[in-house]
């Protein structure tokens, strides 16, 4: 059984940080590329980075370029989002998905992923 299970979310101050852990389990981790998306009150699922099933190359979405870094560990069947200089409007619920097999490359579109975490709640706020 496919699961991915997201941790570290919490409530943090603007321009701080948090780490995302996005713990696989059920299937060949090292075989997929891995999402990241968030979901605000109100607005529809965003995606906001992919890294590749190497952890080589990576994708993100021009608002939290030169914030948010994502990385996983194969070994470890773990993907991670490094969130910093945190702003109100990250604020959301954030999921971790596999991408599906046959997808060409990275992504961020909700459509081409085929398995979800249950998410984590990220509240940036004074």
């Amino acid at each position: 059984q496919v699961q991915l299970v997201e941790s570290g979310g919490g409530l943090v101050q603007p321009g701080g940080s948090l780490r995302l852990s996005c713990e696989a389990s059920g299937f060949t981790f090292m075989y997929y590329h891995i999402g990241w998306f968030r979901q605000a009150p109100g607005k529809e699922r965003e995606g906001v980075s992919c890294v590749s099933r190497s952890g080589g190359r990576t994708l993100y979405i021009d608002s939290v370029k030169g914030r948010f870094s994502v990385s996983r560990d194969n070994d470890k069947m773990t993907a991670y989002l490094q969130m910093n200089s945190l702003k109100p409007e990250d604020t959301a619920v954030y999921y971790c998905a596999r991408l599906s097999i046959s997808a060409h490359d990275l992504s961020v579109r909700p459509s081409d992923y085929d398995s979800w975490g249950q998410g984590t709640q990220v509240i940036v706020s004074s």
